[in-house]
């Protein structure tokens, strides 16, 4: 109730001082950034995924427009990384992977629109770390070590969102050389923010190393057991209970290893968890939930 009210006077203050001076209105104008960037939790818990799917763009092109007015505002441009990736995974690459067998064509379209997403996110997640770090990202493209040196646990969510995101548009631009050539950058980022926080978030960056140690280029020792490490460390800290830990899980080590019984086993244990045990994990539950059924339609596709 307090966030609402204070999105409201906002508002308010919007409204009632539009013609007054810009020192007013930048003042307005921050306020109703910060009630923004602070209302993920209304998408996270709603119980009704499509009508989040339905509302996510409008509440980010309001952000976009306020950010317009406030170009420097570190937590609405955080808000709008993690806003455009999780659109862009959730309402649009899983998309184009349920169709792509029915329709080639718009799978590939969707895959390109969800890629610029990701840049998106990307740009706006660097654009915040340089709002508390400034030449963070040319610094990490000239003297990576030195730049990631800077960041501290304050930037861990701001850090991940952006190189999530970066990462996701890299796999979506296989038949790009230079947006190829930048995955070291995304991987160092994601490795400096696992050893300042390794277990931020119930697991968020462990979940993420479970599908990522698989396809690490040049990693050293046994990718399906470093996988599996964070798998269970991940389960620890969330109680079992976020489904995309055992999809990861099932998608990447399982299927590596031609293991169809714990890839179905994996699966049938994302199906069965509660997801209004934890009302803000019920979005992203249920997003990966259908995932999880929809891979259990291809087993002869994945294990011949």
């Amino acid at each position: 109730m307090g966030q609402k009210r204070k999105f409201l006077n906002c508002l308010l203050l919007v409204a009632a001082f539009g013609t007054a001076s810009c020192s007013i209105k930048n003042v307005a104008m921050n306020q109703l950034g910060d009630a923004l960037s602070g209302g993920g939790t209304v998408f996270s818990s709603d119980e009704d995924p499509e009508l989040v799917g339905d509302a996510l763009p409008f509440s980010l092109k309001l952000m976009e427009s306020v950010l317009a007015e406030t170009p420097r505002h570190k937590a609405l441009l955080g808000a709008l990384a993690s806003g455009f990736a999780q659109y862009a995974y959730g309402y649009v690459q899983l998309d184009a992977d349920e169709i792509e067998d029915e329709d080639y064509d718009r799978a590939l379209e969707l895959r390109g629109r969800a890629k610029n997403l990701y840049l998106r996110a990307k740009g706006y997640g660097m654009r915040s770390l340089e709002v508390a770090h400034p030449g963070f990202e040319a610094d990490l493209k000239s003297d990576k070590f030195a730049a990631l040196e800077r960041l501290g646990r304050g930037d861990v969510e701001t850090a991940y969102w952006t190189a999530l995101a970066w990462a996701g548009a890299i796999v979506l631009s296989l038949d790009d050389p230079q947006i190829l050539g930048e995955l070291a950058y995304a991987e160092a980022l994601m490795d400096r923010i696992m050893g300042l926080d390794p277990d931020w978030e119930y697991g968020t960056l462990h979940g993420f190393f479970i599908t990522y140690e698989m396809s690490r280029l040049g990693g050293e020792g046994d990718s399906v057991e470093k996988a599996t490490l964070h798998f269970k460390r991940a389960k620890e800290l969330s109680g079992g209970n976020i489904a995309s830990y055992y999809v990861a899980m099932a998608e990447s080590v399982a299927v590596e290893k031609g293991d169809k019984e714990l890839f179905v086993s994996l699966l049938n244990q994302a199906l069965a968890i509660d997801i209004d045990a934890r009302p803000d994990w019920r979005l992203s539950n249920f997003i990966y939930q259908r995932r999880a059924k929809w891979l259990l339609t291809r087993l002869d596709w994945y294990f011949f």
